[in-house]
């Protein structure tokens, strides 16, 4: 059962190998491509049933690479948090690689788009599963290497600068991991996660100083905001996300963002939180690595809440507003995240805030997956996006527009859309936080959601009002909506309205997550170095 681990990672690499060797045969490997999506989706969901959700499951496995035991080997490891991120990755990565057939043009799919888009793929999914901050770090790197290529994928002189800013950006990043990496091993002794939880729990045992740990995780916070596209290192979003292909950004907004929030939320409350240390960093004190999180993570969720709000309401164009909205949105992930840094760990708190802030992730891929795949088929129809040239569009193709607003209403958090119950428990998660000890962050938090989703209304608002509904223009009138383009749409409005009307599953889900996430030492059994046989 172990293998199961491993499996969607091998379906992805081999379907890169596969279509990137099929690349003279463009109909072949546009079909191995999505045979490939098909069985990277089958796989991790007879792997998420089978060891995490099903009744017979054991609620986690971990697989060690040629059989190398932990720490010394490469360890994978398929627990509730990295299958609910799997879960989301294998969704959005579907629909971009259906809508891809459809979208980019036969010339650009030959020879590397398709396999540039699996190891992209790929590159999240070892994300997920590593259980190990070097191989963390090598991960990142595939997944950054096919990003700088998409992002400067059309030749433009836009596509160039937006790629040379990202990769400048995410460079000096992955530089900044690799010193905190290399920090935390001459700390700790172990790259290993699981190994790294149980030092830092008992340092004595092991003669290490775990006082750098604070510093150093300081560092990697950094790069994962960097990742997430968090204020203050949002600049590279709104460049990139216009710039690239339409399913490459819904997989930039829907997935790869997540694994910088994945990161933070699996090394700071599965690794960092056993350890007892005093933080004194920058005027912030307490006993934790979690001390720290709770207000540099809850300024910045604020941060980008308002940056990317305001942004947003200001943009003249689809793509524009979108990618604003993404800055946006991701606060709205970050802060349930920090209120439960800051939450009692022997309280309901912190379980429910991490629920909520996967709930929130979720909603976000679904939904902006869709926007950013309707802004490729509206500018495909009618050759631009600007809102103003978009007038009528409501009327000229219904499905399309419908599909639009689907995902307009679930970013403003309608019921029973997704986005409803992401923005519900967001909030719930800080009401909650006003009686604990995180009373002031938690009001802070607060204040900086309800402003959130004003200004979400503002913006959804005008783009449906500003760019759908109205007098016909010129560029709609002979506009003409690839039906393949439509189909891939409206699956993905379905998904974001079956998921909120069949919540209570998915919320269980979100829950089995949160819980894998907090429990370090259940992660360091199931890895088999408390005696646990990590099968």
């Amino acid at each position: 059962m172990s293998r199961l681990v491993i499996a969607p990672l091998l379906v992805v690499v081999t379907t890169a190998v596969l279509t990137l060797a099929l690349g003279r045969r463009p109909r072949v490997q546009r079909a191995t491509s999505v045979a490939g999506a098909v069985g990277y989706v089958g796989t991790v969901s007879v792997a998420v049933w089978a060891l995490v959700l099903g009744e017979t499951a054991p609620g986690a496995a971990v697989y060690q690479v040629g059989d190398w035991p932990a720490p010394f080997g490469i360890t994978l490891v398929l627990d509730g948090l990295s299958a609910f991120m799997l879960t989301i990755a294998a969704g959005v990565g579907l629909a971009s690689i259906l809508f891809s057939v459809r979208y980019v043009t036969p010339e650009n799919q030959r020879v590397y788009y398709h396999p540039l888009f699996h190891m992209l793929l790929a590159g999240v999914t070892g994300a997920f599963l590593t259980g190990d901050l070097f191989n963390l770090f090598v991960w990142f790197e595939v997944m950054l290497v096919a990003s700088y290529v998409f992002v400067a994928f059309y030749g433009t002189d836009h596509a160039t600068a937006a790629s040379f800013r990202y990769l400048v950006m995410n460079v000096f990043g992955s530089a900044l991991m690799l010193v905190a990496v290399g920090g935390l091993y001459a700390t700790t002794g172990t790259l290993n996660m699981a190994d790294m939880a149980r030092r830092l729990a008992t340092p004595d045992a092991y003669g290490i100083d775990p006082a750098p740990v604070v510093g150093l995780s300081a560092l990697l916070l950094a790069v994962f905001a960097l990742k997430a596209g968090l204020v203050p290192f949002q600049f590279w979003v709104p460049a990139a996300y216009t710039a690239a292909p339409a399913p490459v950004t819904a997989m930039l907004a829907g997935v790869t963002k997540k694994v910088g929030i994945y990161a933070i939320v699996r090394l700071y409350f599965t690794v960092f939180a056993a350890a007892t240390i005093p933080v004194d960093v920058a005027g912030l004190t307490g006993t934790s690595p979690l001390d720290f999180l709770a207000p540099v993570l809850g300024a910045m969720g604020v941060a980008s809440i308002l940056v990317g709000g305001f942004g947003a309401i200001g943009r003249d164009r689809l793509g524009g507003v979108f990618a604003y909205s993404s800055i946006g949105q991701v606060g709205f992930i970050a802060i349930p995240v920090a209120i439960a840094a800051a939450a009692d760990p022997t309280g309901a708190l912190r379980g429910v805030a991490i629920a909520a802030a996967l709930v929130f992730a979720l909603h976000h891929a679904l939904a902006k997956g869709l926007l950013f795949l309707s802004v490729g088929a509206v500018e495909d129809a009618t050759k631009t996006d600007r809102l103003r040239d978009l007038g009528g569009l409501a009327g000229h193709s219904p499905v399309l527009s419908g599909a639009v607003f689907v995902g307009l209403c679930s970013l403003i958090g309608l019921p029973p859309l997704t986005g409803f119950f992401g923005k519900f428990l967001a909030f719930d998660a800080a009401i909650r936080g006003l009686a604990s000890d995180s009373g002031l962050l938690s009001a802070l938090a607060l204040v900086a959601l309800l402003l959130g989703a004003a200004l979400t209304i503002l913006y959804a608002t005008r783009v449906w009002v500003g760019g759908f509904w109205g007098r016909e223009t010129a560029a709609v009138e002979v506009a003409s909506v690839e039906s393949g383009q439509v189909t891939v749409l409206v699956a993905l409005a379905a998904a974001v309205v079956l998921v909120g009307v069949g919540f209570d599953p998915i919320y269980r889900f979100a829950e089995t997550a949160a819980t894998a996430a907090l429990d370090g030492e259940a992660y360091v059994d199931i890895v088999g170095l408390n005696g646990g046989d990590g099968a």
